[in-house]
C-alpha cells in the first residue's frame, strides 16, 4: 500500500484548472489503486514555519557543523517536522498554477521550509548535492498563455522550476501542462482543459 501526497497550490478551488486536473488524476488514481492512501496539503492554508533569521541561522548552523542556539534549535524542529512529513510519502501531484511567470509565494514558502541540507538533500566533501527522497512525481502547471522552451526571454519559470527542484531533491517528476486557460478565450480554455483530464486520466492509471 502507497501513501499519496496531494499538493495544492491554488486559492481559486472551484475555478482552478489545475487543481481540476489535479482532482480528475487522483480519482483515477483512487480508482486504479483503492489499497492506496492520499493525503492533501494545501500551501494556502497549512500552518507554516517562517524562513526567518533564526531558521537561516540554524541552516548555516547544519552546514556547519555548529550548536544551535536555543531559538535556532526551536526554528529548526518546525523545519524538520514540515520535510520529514513531506519525505514519508511514497508519490506526490503537484497543482501549480502559473503566477507572474513562476509558481504561487505560498508554494515556494513550502518548498523553501523543507528544502534543507539533511533533510531533502545532502552534499558531500565536494560539494555534490544528492536527493533523498525518492517516489514518482506528477507536477500539473497551468497557465493563461502558451508557452514552449523556444519562446525568447524565458518565459516559463513555473514548469521548469518544478522539475529542477523535484530532480534536485531526487523525485522523479512527469509534467501535464494545462495552457492556454485565459489568452484565447473561454472556449480555447475549456478544450484546453477537457484535454488535460483525459490526458491526467491516462496517466494516473499507471502511476
Amino acid at each position: 500500500m502507497a501513501r499519496l501526497l496531494y499538493v495544492e497550490a491554488s486559492p481559486r478551488k472551484a475555478r482552478s484548472h489545475s487543481i481540476a486536473v489535479a482532482r480528475a488524476f487522483l480519482d483515477a488514481y483512487r480508482a486504479a489503486n483503492p489499497a492506496d492512501t492520499v493525503e492533501e496539503l494545501d500551501v494556502f492554508t497549512e500552518t507554516l514555519p517562517a524562513f526567518d533569521g533564526d531558521t537561516i541561522a540554524a541552516k548555516y548552523a547544519v552546514m556547519g557543523g555548529e550548536d544551535f542556539t536555543p531559538e535556532q534549535k526551536s526554528a529548526w524542529e518546525a523545519v524538520t517536522a514540515a520535510g520529514e512529513k513531506f519525505k514519508s510519502f511514497d508519490k506526490y501531484v503537484f497543482s501549480v498554477p502559473m503566477w507572474n511567470f513562476g509558481v504561487p509565494y505560498a508554494l515556494k514558502h513550502y518548498i523553501d521550509v523543507i528544502t534543507q541540507p539533511g533533510l531533502l538533500f545532502s552534499v558531500d566533501d565536494a560539494g555534490n548535492y544528492s536527493g533523498l527522497c525518492e517516489g514518482p512525481t506528477m507536477v500539473i502547471s497551468a497557465r493563461g498563455g502558451e508557452y514552449n522552451p523556444s519562446m525568447p526571454g524565458g518565459y516559463d519559470y513555473q514548469a521548469p522550476y518544478m522539475n529542477l527542484w523535484c530532480g534536485f531533491v531526487g523525485l522523479t517528476a512527469d509534467s501535464l501542462l494545462v495552457q492556454p486557460t485565459a489568452a484565447k478565450g473561454p472556449e480555447a480554455a475549456a478544450e484546453a482543459r477537457t484535454a488535460a483530464i483525459e490526458d491526467a486520466k491516462a496517466k494516473a492509471a499507471s502511476f
